[in-house]
């Protein structure tokens, strides 16, 4: 005969199973998972310790080799810590290195052309997610598939193209901001409009019926009440070109050749590969370290400043 002994209190009966709920209602304490979720969490915490070490570890090592001789980069090129701070090394990249020179032109393109992108972008992808037309998605795909054709594939075709309208539009010919703009403008649309499309299908129908009502025409519609409720979109996907295009070097060293005695014409990916072209000829890797940190540092800075503003842009969409 088996016996069944019975405790006092809130000890728990031998009968009773171990995934069955206490007799106060509490839920029972799940031991195996318990230990599970803290190696889990143990495991995510360690990965994400090696890859920030992997990531910061670089940019710290760049910023410090920026601020060596020559000789120190060369005799302890893993090494933090430089014997002096060496911050002329700075002014001579700016100078020297007509640096400044390629700041400046890349300031200019980069306006021009995110601006463009984002006016341009936000109106088609606002009349494709918004009105019904025959067509309309047939757009929208070709649109989306700029995103799968790399652009290495474009770069004879491209060359050609900008060569050719260069004959008719001076303007618009090889080593002209202008025709960098506008190529800037074709290489971001693709993904401007794929982002912003679905973040305008997800703004409420009833105040753009309201606005209507009101009198409101399509274009005040767009500029006045539309765009303005997409500003978390058109936040995060401005940071997204701004860093895309800084950091783009292919088409300016495309379309960008160096001209003969003119090297200030061309922008900063081009800058730097100069400088670092040149340490063939002459030792300065100081020189091209501080280079690197002046390019870089622009990025950070807008990336940190704006986080918040790239989450809230990501996130909006899904939470209306």
């Amino acid at each position: 005969m088996s016996t069944v002994t019975h405790t006092s209190g809130d000890q728990t009966r031998p009968d009773q199973g171990a995934g069955r709920p206490a007799a106060d209602g509490r839920a029972p304490i799940s031991v195996g998972r318990g230990v599970g979720s803290r190696i889990f969490n143990g495991f995510s915490h360690a990965f994400l310790a090696v890859w920030a070490v992997m990531v910061i570890y670089p940019l710290v090592w760049v910023v410090m080799s920026a601020l060596k001789s020559d000789s120190e980069v060369i005799r302890e090129p893993l090494s933090l810590i430089p014997e002096s701070l060496r911050w002329e090394n700075f002014s001579r990249a700016w100078g020297e290195g007509h640096l400044g020179a390629f700041f400046l032109n890349t300031l200019l393109v980069l306006i021009g052309s995110v601006f463009l992108t984002m006016l341009l972008g936000s109106m088609a992808a606002y009349v494709l997610a918004r009105y019904e037309f025959p067509g309309n998605r047939v757009i929208y795909f070709m649109f989306l598939s700029g995103l799968t054709l790399p652009i290495y594939l474009a770069a004879v075709p491209l060359f050609k193209g900008v060569y050719n309208m260069g004959v008719v539009f001076p303007l618009l010919g090889p080593n002209k901001h202008l025709m960098l703009i506008v190529v800037y403008v074709a290489w971001s649309l693709s993904f401007t409009i794929f982002f912003m499309h679905s973040f305008f299908r997800t703004l409420p129908n009833t105040i753009a019926e309201a606005a209507m009502v009101d009198g409101a025409g399509h274009s005040r519609l767009f500029f006045s009440v539309m765009l303005p409720m997409a500003k978390p979109g058109l936040i995060s996907i401005g940071i997204f070109n701004v860093l895309g295009q800084w950091n783009q070097w292919y088409l300016p060293t495309l379309l960008m050749q160096s001209v003969a005695g003119e090297p200030k014409n061309q922008v900063i990916s081009q800058g730097l590969i100069e400088l670092s072209v040149n340490q063939g000829y002459k030792s300065d890797w100081s020189g091209l370290f501080a280079g690197v940190t002046m390019a870089m540092l622009p990025v950070l800075i807008v990336y940190i400043v704006f986080q918040r503003q790239v989450q809230a842009g990501l996130t909006a969409g899904v939470g209306k």
